[in-house]
């Protein structure tokens, strides 16, 4: 009887002990949070407290988020936040056609002008508040550390580059796969103009491009800069009697150094408005050396709109000059 009794004791202060075990197990996974699911925003983190590290021609800089107030300090970046999507809460003036540029007006129009590209306003930067500034080494290495206490800034190393600045602002946006996308959009167009230009002429298309501009009082030629690099990708050659390569613009002074810009086809930009330049213009067009030039003797002399060609400076004013050589040679966009 007695042995009975304690069996039964032993057996209730087991059942009591594992009942206190799990008990306690319980409580113990009562607060742990579930893992987080892929994919899941309110369990992984939201985007604004997401952190990247960019590197950049002036270093790094590190930007939380995705910036929703933007300003771009060069041609070039305004003209890519259009193709990007993006409306910048400031902007810098246009060279011509003040405040901006035509072919982005309708995207940019109305929107607070900080200055000139080689001057912005800082002050005026500042009492924006933006979240981001897109700036140029060329052009702002020396404000890069007052732009920087405004806010987080990235900088490309100079303002023609137009694919490089795609990408930079691409990945300073946190919008990576766009950027990609507007870069293969231009590659697939380069890639069709040089096989319906190779089917269309073949060995008789022109090797050597010249992009020439006049001042008041000199001459340039564009060896690289935008429009330069724009027709070297699309398979041309430059002057053909080019002696430094490593110069992005030649300036020339003296008539007799008309001969450097000796090409098939000339390309021309300037600022026919200035009465200077037009005298100019006539003077060395009129100089026998000039009319003794393979695009003149060929009758390949063409002017080109200066803000498409030269001015610019974005992948969308890129796109308009791809356009224009479409049509000069008469292919099928």
């Amino acid at each position: 009887m007695v042995s009975n009794w304690v069996s039964k004791k032993v057996l209730f202060l087991f059942v009591a002990l594992l009942s206190l075990v799990v008990l306690v197990a319980g409580c113990g996974n009562s607060n742990t949070e579930p893992k987080p699911v892929k994919g899941d925003k309110e369990s992984s983190g939201t985007a604004t407290e997401e952190s990247r590290t960019i590197t950049h021609a002036m270093g790094t800089t590190e930007i939380k988020g995705m910036p929703k107030r933007i300003v771009t300090l060069y041609q070039g970046a305004n003209d890519a936040a259009v193709a990007l999507g993006v409306k910048p809460v400031g902007i810098v003036e246009s060279w011509a056609e003040q405040p901006v540029y035509q072919y982005l007006k309708d995207d940019l129009d109305g929107i607070q002008i900080v200055g000139q590209e080689t001057q912005p306003n800082l002050e005026e930067i500042s009492k924006l508040k933006p979240d981001l500034i897109i700036a140029s080494k060329i052009r702002h290495e020396e404000v890069y550390e007052q732009l920087s206490a405004i806010a987080p800034t990235v900088a490309h190393e100079t303002v023609f580059a137009f694919k490089e600045t795609v990408d930079l602002m691409g990945r300073a946006l946190n919008e990576e796969d766009k950027a990609k996308e507007v870069i293969e959009d231009w590659d697939h167009r380069v890639l069709d103009f040089k096989e319906k230009l190779k089917e269309k002429l073949g060995d008789k298309a022109p090797e050597h491009v010249s992009v020439l501009n006049f001042r008041a009082d000199h001459s340039r030629i564009y060896y690289t800069g935008f429009a330069g690099s724009i027709l070297a990708e699309l398979g041309f050659k430059g002057p053909k009697n080019m002696k430094d390569e490593g110069q992005d613009i030649i300036k020339l002074t003296d008539k007799e150094s008309i001969t450097e810009m000796n090409a098939d086809v000339f390309y021309i930009f300037m600022d026919k408005n200035d009465p200077a330049v037009v005298k100019n213009y006539e003077e060395w067009t009129s100089h026998p050396l000039w009319k003794n030039l393979d695009a003149v003797k060929a009758g390949h002399v063409y002017e080109v709109d200066e803000i498409v060609w030269n001015l610019g400076g974005g992948v969308k004013s890129a796109n308009l000059m791809l356009d224009d050589m479409y049509d000069r040679f008469g292919l099928e966009k």
